[in-house]
């Protein structure tokens, strides 16, 4: 379960994000420094227990009009090779020392665990309380089959969001702890067989379910919960969809 340090991060989330939001090519802010507040999110486990995971929104005022982005987050001990162009950037936490911060769009741990909610194989953690389920992040999966287990991930940026290509492996009989487990194995680099790949949207710049288009097509897969808006209401949409699947 999540344990959450009442500690400081020096630099915070918050400067760090407001440093790197505007190198994001999703990025919607004009020539001014982003003014950026906490406003929702959630947690995922990582069963080894190696890395943080976070599904932050930060709302950004600077602007005409509030926009509210999107940014999943790896917390980890030591840097992950290979994803430099990744990198938020490093703070010092109180309790456990330095962390590499990562966009988890990119990091394989967190997109393993992402696959492993939207099958229904993790339990959603609160943002803020240690050990404290969140039921208010749903998650479902309408496609043929199951999403199988992650195995490697190709994330591409681009002006509306970070598109991930998901490739599967199949997992005989498992679910529940036995999927967590070989979850995290493939997440490491472990061999599969079988699977398939499954295309998902990160949406960075969020929009209320009443505001999504009428016409938008219906993904095969989701993951919904809320955010706050400044003036205290609190709505609900799409962080990350799954637009198809493909038999390997």
């Amino acid at each position: 379960m999540a344990v959450i340090h009442r500690t400081t991060m020096t630099p915070t989330k918050l400067e760090l994000l407001g440093s790197w939001l505007p190198t994001r090519p999703w990025y919607r802010g004009g020539e001014s420094a982003p003014e950026l507040s906490r406003t929702g999110g959630f947690r995922l486990d990582d069963p080894r227990g190696e890395v943080g995971i976070e599904f932050m929104t930060v709302t950004d005022v600077s602007g005409d009009r509030p926009l509210t982005y999107h940014v999943p987050l790896s917390y980890r001990g030591a840097p992950l090779d290979g994803a430099d162009e990744a990198l938020v950037g490093t703070s010092e936490h109180g309790v456990l020392g330095r962390r590499w911060i990562y966009d988890g769009a990119h990091d394989p741990v967190v997109v393993a665990r992402l696959l492993a909610l939207i099958a229904g194989d993790a339990e959603p953690q609160a943002q803020s309380v240690s050990d404290t389920p969140d039921p208010s992040v749903v998650s479902g999966f309408t496609g043929t089959g199951r999403t199988g287990v992650f195995a490697s991930l190709t994330a591409s940026d681009g002006p509306d969001g970070t598109d991930v290509l998901v490739r599967t492996t199949a997992l005989a009989g498992g679910s529940g702890a036995a999927t967590a487990t070989a979850t995290a194995d493939a997440a490491s680099g472990g061999p599969g067989e079988g699977g398939g790949t499954l295309a998902l949207r990160v949406h960075r710049i969020l929009r209320a379910d009443q505001d999504a288009p009428a016409d938008a097509a219906e993904p095969v897969g989701h993951v919904t919960a809320g955010w706050n808006l400044p003036d205290g209401t609190t709505v609900r949409g799409r962080y990350v969809v799954v637009s198809g699947t493909a038999a390997a």
